[in-house]
């Protein structure tokens, strides 16, 4: 049996920066990792999904700019781009990330994690051996999300692809099926349709539904011009893998659709199933429900145990976005510390140890063409938030930057203000390149920087952020 402060269970970024965090506290911190070191967005998600974007994009960009366009002669070379996701994988080797777990002085428990009792987290390994450890302080679960796969009729058997199975893929399919319209839906569509791939998408609920209306306009009308059938609405009612290894799906309204390849991307799932829970009182396979702290609570809101289980990233299901697993991440790493020192939590609104920007001031960029980049509610989540708005919206090829930065620039921008405070609430980008516009509009939020303060902030000339001018304009003083 081992001890340590506090015991992480799960590797991926979240877990990696609570442990670090933690030892930078002073306290001792061991990790358990039953896959690999880094998680889903080193090897699955984040990077090797931009990895194969990427490729497209500059493409896109040096065939809209006179002068470049000339000197492009030929399509993506789909094995270099393939080649280049592998690099960004690390070619799913996660020896770097150990060796930084290493250079950080965190234990690494390679293995199965499951909660046994209070504070207690035993480990089995690959080969069947079982290692109990103890924390003094602190158990955190970060064991992230996996893909939901709905009931679907015949759809397990068929055997589509998840998220993992297309990032990894080693041949681009023929034709691909898409069921979801949401970001990995589209990323994905966005990316394989560049790469060669006859795409349908079966978007019952519209693409990019939970953003601005306009956004998932312009992504889908993309899509279309790239030969993507985007059929919003449509449902797929029973899926089969035929002997030949394609796969048929049966629409709801009986309409029968064969693709190579069928990626499912509807939403999420906790990886929760087999952690223990049930030994602490709460239900295997479900989101965990936490504090500002992020300290785990059960059905009667109290903290689980007297406060000693934490959780942190997708399984608290506030935020599933990786940069705001690392955001919670540091949060809890600072409270146990600041805990296990006998010293109170800064639980106030914005203070240190409470995670405030998730639900006031989430970043997220979509990957699609155009660029998606948002912050803080839209303009229909602040109505329902009981929020006195006005909606300010300007198209962004308006601005002198858009016309140097692309021939045919098409973009738009809205700033959602509350009128009663005359801050920002929420800011959402559609264009080509605006995902390095973001972060100042993310400060406005969070800093809740007044209007007329925002004048006294001149975008330089001639950029696309000029826009921020052309908005406080349309806004009016």
């Amino acid at each position: 049996m081992a001890t340590y402060d506090v015991i992480v269970i799960g590797a991926g970024p979240v877990g990696e920066n609570v442990a670090d965090r933690v030892v930078q506290g002073g306290l001792t911190a061991a990790i358990v990792e039953r896959e690999l070191v880094g998680g889903e967005c080193s090897y699955w998600a984040c990077m090797p999904t931009k990895a194969l974007l990427r490729s497209g994009a500059a493409l896109r960009a040096a065939r809209q700019v006179p002068g470049a366009r000339e000197a492009v002669t030929g399509d993506l070379d789909v094995a270099a781009v393939l080649r280049r996701r592998d690099s960004f994988a690390s070619n799913w080797d996660d020896e770097g990330q150990v060796s930084w777990l290493e250079s950080v002085g965190v234990p690494l428990y390679r293995g199965h994690g499951r909660i046994s009792s209070d504070r207690t987290v035993e480990v089995t390994g690959a080969d069947g051996a079982t290692e109990t450890l103890t924390a003094l302080h602190a158990v955190v679960v970060a064991t992230g999300s996996g893909a939901l796969v709905p009931d679907i009729e015949g759809l397990r058997d068929a055997r589509p692809w998840t998220s993992r199975e297309t990032v990894a893929t080693e041949e681009v399919p023929s034709r691909l099926a898409v069921i979801g319209g949401g970001v990995v839906a589209s990323e994905m569509a966005t990316a394989f349709a560049e790469l060669g791939s006859s795409v349908t998408m079966l978007a019952r609920d519209g693409v990019l539904h939970l953003n601005e209306p306009f956004a998932g306009e312009l992504v889908a009308a993309s899509l279309r011009d790239k030969g993507v059938s985007v059929r919003i609405g449509a449902e797929a009612g029973s899926v089969k893998r035929n002997d030949d290894g394609t796969v048929s799906i049966t629409l709801t309204d009986g309409e029968q659709l064969e693709a190579d390849e069928l990626l499912v991307a509807i939403g999420r799932t906790p990886n929760t199933q087999d952690l223990g829970l049930d030994n602490v009182g709460l239900r295997p396979g479900a989101w965990l429900t936490v504090d500002e702290t992020m300290r785990v609570v059960g059905a009667d809101g109290a903290p689980v145990g007297g406060g000693w289980l934490y959780a942190a990233g997708d399984v608290n299901r506030r935020v599933l976005l990786t940069h705001q697993g690392k955001y919670q991440a540091r949060t809890v790493g600072d409270v146990i510390v600041a805990r296990a020192k006998g010293e109170p939590a800064d639980d106030r609104e914005w203070g240190r140890h409470v995670a405030t920007a998730d639900e006031r001031a989430v970043p997220q960029v979509i990957f699609t063409e155009p660029e998606i980049a948002a912050v803080g509610l839209t303009a229909a989540a602040a109505e329902a938030a009981g929020l006195r708005i006005r909606v300010v919206d300007f198209d962004l090829a308006a601005t002198a930057g858009a016309a140097l930065h692309a021939e045919g620039y098409q973009g738009h921008a809205r700033m959602v203000v509350d009128e009663d405070r005359r801050v920002i609430v929420g800011f959402t980008l559609a264009g080509p390149d605006v995902a390095e516009m973001l972060h100042a509009a993310t400060i406005a939020v969070v800093g809740e920087v007044p209007l007329d303060r925002l004048w006294h902030a001149v975008p330089a000339f001639p950029t696309v952020s000029e826009v921020w001018l052309r908005l406080l304009e349309a806004y009016g003083r």
